[in-house]
């Protein structure tokens, strides 16, 4: 029987549904398992070969651990809310619904041909109001919580609420925006807003002034990743920073828990490493800094107190909202025309970016250590979310205030009385090196203060500053609190309506808050999101259900939030829903999530690192304080898959012609190389009569041949339409099959690097394939499998593979498994091995790999059920244990013959039987022997003369 992997493929895709082989409900007399990919947003140009990379890499792992007994859970859905899907409906007039759909349809189509594991009872989608109901109520359980720094621990708002009246903040140790003191008398002559407002300071989310990305054309607030060199990433269009009210999430409370959750997870080190910098610990002062001459005074936070003697000047963030008030009259416009300047650059940017640019204030801050005026000068370096968006420079030790005075002629002061500088070089990790130290004295000026050690000189500052009151000890994050407002209409809707100018929060039970329908998908003439477009968008809190917009009277109905969420609102807490998906009482059953617990498997790109995997881990240590989620870390382990890159196609045109000359002929000819169309090369060979089809202009094109070919050039660059050199998996699959591309996917490279695809070496993996199908057939479609017993060479060579395989699955080392398969097919091959003992478990062995084919032969040999319920083999090192060894046999060191011998044979009788082989004699003949060496299990050498 013939190797046809259209009808094998498309009868067991057929068969897995009908039987419902892949969907999995909890059973407690297994061990679990979960594995999970990283939400996939379904774009309208569906997949290409680099997608399914880690979904085939996690799919292996899911059908390994199945094999080995453990209950799986493998689930899949869409990220259906995002940017792309509105502005294609603002381009078209097509609603982003009708886009959306289509998309996940296509996306499902290509999944299903690749035969992924997946339990698709639990698909998921974020713009189904079934699923984004447990976004809304998440946000509002955030709205109603405060975070109590002295538990470490979410507590519901209405403690304060209680507190308040009798205690007023006294002894509050809470995560705040700002620090506030009030008695109880005070927040009892309070009117509702203003106490309202009092508790926002506290939520968990709470509406605040922060700086954003905004883009004017878009009429929306960007993330940090949709920023691409100062513009959008999505259409190009300039990006300002913008000071706004937005909805944010108060991620820094749990800052100090999100770095030592680091240490419980089996996460790279690398990975962890970013994390730990994006957070940011350090542990300093914060120090009041006097203006001269004014009642101002502003706060920095400095790691290094003990470097307060050399502190040369001040810098304020652009942002700062000291920046206005310190800005003297003569500097106003050079201060205006900087600011100006630096709005278009995004934060990110301003870190990466090492170029010296600032603006004098015209002010002088005092430091309170010498009482020496020093100018305040204004900086985009520094960035108002870190600290408090001013700092101390003291260039002696900071690269960056180093930078800064040597580029504007400002001091550079030595910490070390009497220390030469006046040649000095500087150090970036050390700071300035003195020329002539004194003695006993470290050669770098920061680092000794009166004769003491850093630790020492920080230890004293620090008590210095407490004692004289000029500031307090305080542990700092460089993480921000999250910007969870979108001026978009294709989002989560807030379940929320204001209320003279407070937010409050609809009623639990009316949750869903739906999208709306809304006459054009762009913000209003009056600059209101699109949502401002919606004529039914109000809130009746007697009915408790929305209303037309002209029922707004303040008193009973009130105006609905006009941003949604963000991207990450939906993707921050799906792993948990995945769990109980038709669950319409809660986002998970209290039973279900201690079943399930967390991920133990999660596979996805490194560029998560700072966005999705903070927000993520944070939205589910909220939900564990709050005793929904069983497991404070949501990801256990964390496996980053490489990037598939194009392989790009060239030809080369002659210039001012349409005659296209043969890659080793273009030197002759001056030519022009124009990407082509890499799915009409094949091994670098173009189809000349597809690519005159290809476009118009080539039609009447011309070739210079080599041999009878059109040899291209080729190189790797990012898989891209513009580049022609996207693959898709569908033609894949259509002429060699969804098994030869999940083989030949993993074979290109280990799973976490990065790595051309290149269709020349695919033919290798399918004759790979057709030879292990050659195993139970032969070419006259004859079955040649026996009930023989299998030989020790054969169970040696099926024992080899399964204890290698084994391994590599455990470490993701997926391409030199299918090296071992393809040794293994070719060893048993060469045995003439037909053995039903061998392979039955050769097949379940391939079966992650290859499922269709290895479904197709076990029902061939006879097993009942889905492969996919065999039992891993364990591999027996009794079969592995060399009985024989083969020796070389040299005469005067080079090698002329093989023998093998027993493993225990004595050097002494290998010598003898070596010395009386007929070959022997033939290489000694008329030679007198010198000496025998015989390395053991090696070597056999003779030297003769």
């Amino acid at each position: 029987m013939e190797y046809n992997f259209r009808e094998i493929e498309k009868k067991w895709q057929k068969r897995w549904v009908e039987n419902k082989t892949y969907q999995v409900t909890e059973d407690e007399t297994k061990q679990k398992y979960y594995v999970l990919n990283m939400f996939p947003y379904p774009s309208g140009a569906g997949l290409h070969v680099g997608h399914p990379l880690g979904y085939i890499a996690s799919d292996i792992y899911a059908r390994y651990k199945r094999l080995q007994g453990f209950n799986v859970l493998n689930p899949m859905g869409y990220d259906a809310y995002g940017l792309p899907a509105e502005q294609y409906a603002i381009q078209t007039g097509q609603h982003p619904a009708i886009t959306t759909v289509n998309n996940i349809n296509r996306y499902r189509e290509q999944l299903d041909k690749i035969g992924f594991s997946f339990d698709w009872n639990r698909e998921i989608r974020t713009c189904d109001p079934e699923y984004y109901h447990w976004t809304q109520w998440a946000f509002q359980k955030m709205f109603n919580s405060y975070y109590c720094n002295d538990t470490q621990q979410a507590r519901p708002i209405q403690e304060l609420v209680e507190s308040f009246p009798k205690y007023g903040n006294e002894g509050l140790n809470a995560a705040c925006s700002e620090e506030l003191h009030f008695t109880a008398e005070e927040w009892n002559a309070k009117n509702e807003k203003e106490q309202q407002e009092i508790l926002m300071n506290y939520r968990i989310a709470y509406l605040g002034e922060t700086m954003v990305n905004w883009c004017p054309q878009l009429g929306t607030v960007l993330a940090n990743d949709e920023v691409v060199d100062g513009v959008s990433e999505r259409g190009g269009f300039p990006v300002v920073q913008k000071k706004m009210r937005q909805w944010c999430l108060r991620v820094s409370a749990y800052a100090q828990r999100l770095l030592d959750g680091l240490d419980t997870i089996d996460w790279t080190e690398s990975l962890k490493e970013t994390q730990k910098n994006w957070i940011g610990r350090s542990e300093g002062a914060e120090i009041q800094f006097k203006v001269k001459d004014s009642e101002l005074e502003f706060t920095i936070f400095t790691t290094r107190a003990d470097t307060m003697f050399g502190v040369t000047f001040m810098v304020l963030a652009p942002e700062s909202e000291l920046v206005p008030q310190l800005t003297t009259e003569a500097q106003k416009a050079d201060v205006d025309a900087y600011l100006e300047r630096t709005k278009k650059r995004t934060e990110r940017e301003r870190i990466a970016d090492r170029s010296v640019t600032g603006v004098f204030s015209g002010s002088y801050a005092v430091n309170p250590f010498t009482g020496e005026a020093v100018p305040v000068w204004i900086s985009d370096y520094v960035l108002a979310g870190y600290g408090t968006g001013a700092i101390m420079a003291v260039p002696a030790h900071d690269s960056r205030d180093y930078a800064f005075a040597k580029h504007f002629g400002l001091e550079i002061r030595p910490l070390v009385e009497g220390c030469d500088v006046s040649e000095e070089s500087f150090d970036a990790k050390e700071g300035i090196v003195c020329n002539s130290p004194r003695e006993g004295v470290a050669p770098y000026c920061d680092l000794s203060l009166n004769g003491l050690t850093i630790k020492e000189a920080i230890a004293a500052t620090k008590k210095y500053v407490k004692e004289h009151n000029l500031g307090r000890v305080k542990v700092n994050f460089r993480l921000r609190d999250a910007i969870f407002s979108r001026q978009r209409y294709w989002g989560e809707p807030f379940p929320v309506y204001y209320k003279e100018g407070m937010p409050y929060m609809i009623d639990e039970e009316s949750l869903p808050l739906e999208l709306p329908e809304v006459a054009k998908f762009l913000p209003t003439e009056t600059g209101e999101p699109p949502l401002g477009h919606a004529a039914k968008w109000a809130w009746d809190t007697v009915n408790k259900c929305v209303a037309d917009n002209q029922k707004i009277d303040h008193i009973t109905v009130f105006p609905l939030e006009l941003n949604t969420m963000p991207g990450f609102a939906g993707s921050s807490a799906y792993y948990l829903r995945y769990m109980d998906p038709r669950n319409h009482k809660a986002l998970v059953d209290k039973k279900v999530d201690e079943y399930w617990r967390n991920v133990d498997l999660y596979v996805g790109g490194t560029e998560h690192a700072t966005g999705h995997l903070i927000y993520s881990r944070f939205w589910n240590k909220f939900l564990h304080d709050l005793g929904v989620s069983a497991v404070e870390e949501p990801f256990q382990k964390l496996v980053n898959q490489g990037m598939i890159q194009g392989r790009s196609n060239f030809v080369y045109r002659i210039k001012d012609t349409n005659t296209f000359v043969s890659l080793n002929l273009k030197e002759q000819y001056d030519t022009t190389p124009l990407h082509v169309d890499v799915n009409i090369v094949s091994n670098d060979i173009l189809d000349i009569e597809a690519f005159k089809a290809w476009r118009p202009e080539y039609a009447t094109a011309e070739f210079i041949l080599e041999d009878g070919k059109y040899i291209c050039g080729w190189a790797v660059e990012k898989m891209s339409k513009s580049m022609f050199n996207v693959v898709n998996p569908d033609m894949i699959v259509e002429k060699y099959g969804a098994d030869t591309l999940r083989m030949y996917e993993m074979f290109l490279g280990p799973v976490e690097q990065s790595k051309p695809w290149d269709t020349n070496g695919i033919d290798g993996v399918h004759r790979f394939i057709k030879k292990f199908w050659s195993l139970f057939y032969d070419r006259n479609g004859r079955y040649l499998v026996t009930d023989e017993p299998a030989t020790k060479e054969e169970l040696k060579s099926l024992h080899k593979l399964i204890k290698k395989v084994t391994g590599d699955i455990e470490q993701f080392s997926y391409n030199t498994s299918i090296s071992a398969f393809m040794i293994c097919v070719n060893e048993l091959s060469g045995l003439k091995c037909y053995k039903k003992e061998i392979l039955n478990q050769l097949v379940v062995t391939l079966a992650p790999f290859a499922p269709h084919v290895c479904e197709e032969l076990w029902e061939t040999l006879g097993n009942t059920g889905s492969v996919c319920d065999a039992r891993w083999p364990i591999y027996n090192e009794e079969y592995l244990i060399e009985n024989t060894v083969n020796y070389t046999i040299s005469f005067n060191g080079k090698a002329r013959f093989n023998m093998e011998f027993p493993a225990d044979a004595a050097s002494d009788a290998i010598q003898a039987t070596v010395l009386a082989d007929e070959r022997s004699v033939k290489w000694m003949d008329g030679k007198t022997i010198v000496k025998v060496i015989v390395v053991p299990k090696k070597i056999v050498n003779i030297v003769v003369k």
